[in-house]
């Protein structure tokens, strides 16, 4: 075994290294006779080299979409592998994470660096090869002094304590140690990285979805405090606590959870990730809820005078307040008014910004509530008995039209404050 053989040998572990295959160098000896001992340490000598064998563990197809996809969604994927360093690069290159063999360290040089030093400069690694499981979890400390939300997989025992250090641990399902999976926050039932990047946009839905919850039942309810304030401010009963409960039985209610089923909107992926620190009005809600709410009230204080002078052609402030009992067509249209200028104000919350015209497909649990709440809202307007208990009259085939007619306007006015909200934050931007 001369230094010439030896480099030769070397070059061709490279070579195969740098295709991405595992290494492994065979070697022999022969016995004359049954050796004295057969501990590793006396057989393994003066052993003849035979040759190196290159086995690939291919990378899974879905595996370089998922990671252009978490990229795309601002979440930078790190490779921790035990592997030989030019296997690691090879392999790490062909994901698109590094683009550089100066980008990946070996767990030796980690031990030559400090703490200090490695917070400093760990966001110029993407691969760290040949690593020990000490090494990992300075790895995720150094990430989260950068201030970064961390998330860690592994199977075997040795990665639980950098596991339980992230702030999202990830265990192996099939291949994990029962130790890995009972520190992980979350287990991963197929092994599958790409898993991982569908939990992230499934999580964004889920987020987003909550949010649309939220402000409509802020903005819907902000609406009736608001119709019911100023029409008491003045004199005078807009609705009845029956009717506000029924609007929050019904219409309410019904959006509400069928808005828990709404689709993932286009490009949800594409945002960076939001600061984990953000309340929950981030982002322009609060002002959303405001505004909804103010013109939903201001709808159905409209929708009460149509009514009410529909019914009293000329009839004053003073009139009303000195006789209450009057004003029931007011009250009425105000009723159905509210009603639906909520149910189609669900149909805007299906995006926060986007138009809903836009939007692709459809959520049919969402027309199914809007088809409910519409046919129970007739019933109880048109059936005598029902309308008696709730101090309704019938509205003629106009005034029922107009009613309806005013609370569609919500969705005209709300895409008109989507595109100057989205022309205000495009410039912010």
């Amino acid at each position: 075994m001369t230094d010439e053989i030896r480099a030769e040998i070397l070059k061709a572990n490279k070579d195969m290294a740098d295709q991405a295959l595992r290494v492994m160098a065979a070697a022999r000896r022969e016995w004359d006779s049954e050796p004295e001992s057969y501990e590793p340490e006396f057989l393994e000598r003066d052993l003849i080299y035979v040759g190196l064998c290159g086995m690939i563990d291919p990378v899974r197809p879905e595996v370089k979409d998922a990671i252009a996809e978490a990229h795309s969604a601002g979440i930078r994927v790190v490779m921790i592998t035990g592997d030989h360093f030019d296997t690691a690069v090879a392999i790490a290159r062909e994901l698109n994470i590094v683009e550089r063999r100066d980008q990946a360290i070996t767990g030796a040089e980690l031990d030559r660096i400090s703490d200090e030093e490695l917070a400093t400069r760990i966001e110029e690694f993407g691969v760290y090869a040949r690593v020990q499981p000490e090494h990992k979890v300075r790895i995720v400390e150094a990430w989260k002094k950068k201030d970064k939300i961390v998330a860690m997989t592994g199977d075997g025992v040795n990665d639980a304590p950098s596991i339980k250090k992230a702030d999202i641990g990830v265990g192996m399902g099939i291949t994990g140690t029962d130790v890995t999976k009972n520190v992980a926050d979350m287990v991963l039932a197929d092994d599958n990285f790409a898993t991982i990047v569908s939990a992230v946009e499934e999580g964004r839905r889920i987020y987003d979805n909550i949010r649309k919850c939220i402000q409509f039942l802020l903005s819907s309810n902000l609406a009736e405090v608001i119709s019911v304030f100023v029409a008491s401010m003045i004199g005078f009963t807009i609705l009845e606590p029956a009717h506000l409960l029924w609007i929050n039985l019904i219409t309410d209610s019904l959006p509400a959870l069928a808005m828990s089923m709404e689709d993932a909107e286009p490009g949800i992926m594409k945002r960076p990730p939001r600061d984990s620190r953000e309340g929950i009005f981030a982002g322009g809600m609060g002002i959303d809820c405001i505004f909804q709410g103010v013109v939903i009230a201001g709808i159905t204080l409209v929708s009460y005078y149509i009514g009410l002078v529909a019914e009293f052609p000329g009839i004053t402030v003073d009139q009303l307040i000195a006789h209450p009992e009057m004003g029931h067509e007011g009250m009425t249209m105000a009723f159905l008014t509210l009603s639906m200028v909520e149910m189609f104000h669900s149909f805007n919350m299906r995006s926060r910004r986007q138009s809903i015209f836009t939007l692709k497909g459809q959520n049919w649990w969402l027309w199914g509530a809007f088809l409910v709440s519409l046919l129970l809202t007739f019933l109880v307007i048109e059936i005598p008995f029902l309308a008696d208990m709730f101090s309704f009259t019938v509205l003629d085939p106009i005034h029922y039209g107009m009613a309806m007619g005013l609370a569609f306007l919500i969705i005209p006015i709300m895409e008109l404050y989507k595109m100057v909200m989205r022309g205000i934050e495009k410039s912010k931007a």
